[in-house]
């Protein structure tokens, strides 16, 4: 069962929070169709947000399809968002990546930075070419 690790200094609503740590969780194999995800309550219990908070993230990811509520037994995941990812041997190589940046001295924030930097190098797609610009016909007697 996955545990939600609220940050209240991210910026991020409380809510996504939820929500991104779920698809994280089905990519990366931890939750698979059929499992279930914690009650409100023990969500609730675990972190000190508001019930309200949770079930506006399960009913975000019900929207997207990803999970399905059923009266009296809980909410279940209705598919997998994995790529098998989590068993590749890329994220050996991250492993070690990881640790040694953090053996350079780097922190947790600096290592976020820097890889969120490369994603966004790799994996942002090239503007389009601009349109050109089209030509101004003007009229005698037209100010500009």
């Amino acid at each position: 069962m996955v545990e939600f690790r609220i940050d209240r200094r991210s910026g991020v609503a409380t809510y996504l929070q939820i929500v991104q740590q779920t698809k994280q969780a089905l990519r990366l194999g931890l939750l698979e169709p059929g499992d279930r995800l914690p009650t409100a309550r023990e969500v609730v219990e675990a972190t000190a947000i508001n019930p309200n908070t949770v079930l506006k993230a399960y009913r975000e990811l019900e929207n997207e399809g990803l999970v399905e509520a059923r009266r009296g037994l809980g909410t279940f995941v209705r598919r997998s968002l994995g790529s098998g990812a989590a068993d590749s041997p890329l994220r050996a190589e991250l492993s070690g990546w990881a640790a040694r940046a953090r053996t350079a001295g780097l922190d947790r924030d600096d290592v976020s930075a820097l890889f969120a930097a490369v994603l966004d190098e790799h994996f942002t797609p090239a503007p389009a070419d601009p349109a050109p610009n089209p030509t101004v016909h003007r009229s005698k007697g037209d100010h500009v």
